[in-house]
């Protein structure tokens, strides 16, 4: 039996559960990660799916991904009674596209079905997820497989509808909610993101750390997990022992 709290792993963009044998430096720790919902356009929907998947747990630590990220920020920002702390990497607290053209583009590659979707879409898409370091990663990466995690793992109409809910969403004015610690991951490079967001977040959560990890791109769980994980792990040893000397010091 473990003290520790789980760590619940909350899908990206594509919808797919993560893979955790991946985060070896994380395996001793209790997990869990999950699906998201088809077809959902609206954030605070996939907060509530989220919620459900924890309601069983008594102590739990949210990581989200990019889309995840802004799914962990709308549960945390409810500040659930089991929710020890709080990852986001590649994260944004309020529609991350600047452009309005870009956005424009979005909302028209959310509309498109069947070979525009697979041809069209999913090709813009994984060009604007890539990176220069991502070949050089643990796990070599391309646009490619970026691309091919989309066509496994997400149908057009869900692809559309967290369009949808990406543009839309926005809880920069709820940041002050979150309670517990947060750490906001950095891919040194990301082109679909930008720096902003994660300053928009550092800002105004209270306590929050920031860490850049240096040559890395947007997908930088898939293309650098032992990485990625190692400074998850730092984060919550570091969280347990502020914890245990807060404890120690009533």
């Amino acid at each position: 039996m473990t003290n520790e709290p789980t760590l619940v792993f909350i899908p990206c963009f594509s919808g797919a559960p993560w893979d955790l044998a991946q985060l070896t430096p994380l395996a001793h720790r209790p997990q869990r990660t999950f699906r998201l919902p088809e077809g959902v356009a609206d954030m605070e929907a996939y907060a509530d799916a989220a919620a459900a998947h924890v309601a069983d747990l008594d102590d739990y630590v949210l990581v989200g991904d990019s889309f995840g990220a802004n799914i962990a920020l709308a549960l945390a920002v409810r500040r659930p009674t089991g929710l020890r702390a709080l990852v986001m990497s590649g994260g944004f607290a309020a529609n991350p596209v600047s452009s309005p053209i870009w956005r424009s583009a979005m909302r028209g590659m959310g509309r498109l079905r069947g070979g525009p979707y697979r041809q069209l879409a999913l090709r813009a898409h994984a060009h604007r997820l890539a990176s220069p370091h991502d070949r050089a990663g643990q796990i070599p990466w391309s646009q490619a497989d970026s691309r091919r995690l989309f066509l496994d793992n997400t149908p057009a109409p869900s692809f559309g509808a967290r369009v949808s809910a990406a543009l839309t969403a926005d809880y920069t004015d709820r940041l002050d909610r979150v309670g517990v610690p947060t750490l906001i991951i950095t891919p040194s490079h990301d082109k679909l993101i930008g720096e902003q967001a994660a300053q928009t977040m550092r800002t105004g959560i209270a306590g929050a750390r920031e860490i850049v990890l240096d040559r890395t791109g947007h997908m930088f769980r898939f293309t650098h997990p032992e990485t990625y994980a190692r400074a998850v792990e730092t984060f919550l040893t570091k969280t347990t022992r502020d914890r245990e000397l807060t404890r120690a010091a009533r």
